[in-house]
Formats: structure tokens, C-alpha cells, sequence
């Protein structure tokens, strides 16, 4: 890891350049299913649905300037059963990828499971998003799934897979 690169809890500060840089995901049509853009204010609300102690989300920073962010989210949220688990999700400024702030930001998270006690990690990435797919295999995520040809962007059909790592707690 890049030793001037920091990694931090996101701060409703952070807010503003995480929506640019999903915002940035949404326009690329290859990294999420969301196809229009946010606002700041829409995203107020989803912001403060994280925390620090059980689903939080990650900055990486380089002298005080974020570069990506990553979140580890409710997966079926409510059910009991899967409190253990949390959805990883990762999104890198386009000036910044290729650059190992994503394989950063994975280590640091899974490295932090066993504080916030999440046992399992599931990935759900857009078929095409080979980036994001090379990232999970790289850190011995293994496919569990895909779902074919069910999302619907620009009039184009893609996939989705589900990739997954059980997280050794230390």
C-alpha cells in the first residue's frame, strides 16, 4: 500500500466527493445498477443508515484528498440470520483507478470484519464490471452465483454475479 494513502472512517465531510465519485460509477454504465445520478441531499439519508461499529464506510485518502471509498452493507436487512454478513461495495475516483486504492481498501475491511463482527462478505457486481471482478478474485473471493441478462441499462442486458469470501476472524 501506497504509505502516503489513509484510510479512514467516512465523515458526513466525505459526503459531497463519495456522491461525485458513485456519480461517476453511475455515468461509467458498467459499475452499478443505478442509472440516474444523486444528489447530495438524496443521499443524506442512505449516509446516515452506516456506522462505525457494525456497517461502516471506508475513505482512502492521500493528502487529505478522497480517492475512493468502500461500504460494507446490511445484506437482507432485518433477518436475523444473516447478521453475520455484510455487502461489500467499492468505488474508486476515475482519476485515481489502477492505482491499488481498491485492493487498499478491500484488505483494510476485511482485515477490520472481526471488530465489527461480519463473518462472510458478499460482492453483487454487473456481469461486465471486470475491474471489480478481478479485485474479489484477487482476494480469493470465489463466484457464488450469477443471475443472467437482468439488468437493463441503455436499452443493454447484463448479468450479475455474486461473489463471496468467508472472512477468518483473528
Amino acid at each position: 500500500m501506497d504509505k502516503n494513502l489513509n484510510i479512514r472512517f467516512a465523515t458526513i465531510g466525505d459526503l459531497p466527493v463519495i456522491v461525485d465519485i458513485y456519480n461517476q460509477a453511475i455515468r461509467s454504465r458498467c459499475a452499478t445498477g443505478d442509472i440516474n445520478e444523486f444528489s447530495l441531499e438524496e443521499r443524506t439519508e442512505w449516509f446516515s443508515k452506516f456506522d462505525e461499529t457494525s456497517y461502516p464506510i471506508y475513505v482512502a485518502e492521500k493528502m487529505s484528498k478522497v480517492l475512493g471509498y468502500l461500504t460494507l452493507s446490511p445484506y437482507r436487512p432485518g433477518r436475523l440470520a444473516f447478521k453475520d454478513v455484510a455487502e461489500i461495495s467499492f468505488f474508486i475516483d476515475e482519476q485515481f483507478q489502477r492505482n491499488g486504492i481498491g485492493s487498499a481498501l478491500v484488505e483494510f475491511a476485511m482485515n477490520d470484519c472481526s471488530r465489527i463482527n461480519k463473518k462472510v462478505l458478499i460482492a453483487i457486481l454487473l456481469d461486465i464490471n471486470t475491474a471489480s471482478v478481478k479485485l474479489c478474485q484477487k482476494f480469493d473471493f470465489t463466484q457464488w452465483g450469477h443471475f443472467p441478462e437482468i439488468a437493463n441499462i441503455d436499452e443493454n442486458t447484463y448479468g450479475q454475479f455474486v461473489y463471496g469470501k468467508r472472512i477468518e476472524q483473528k
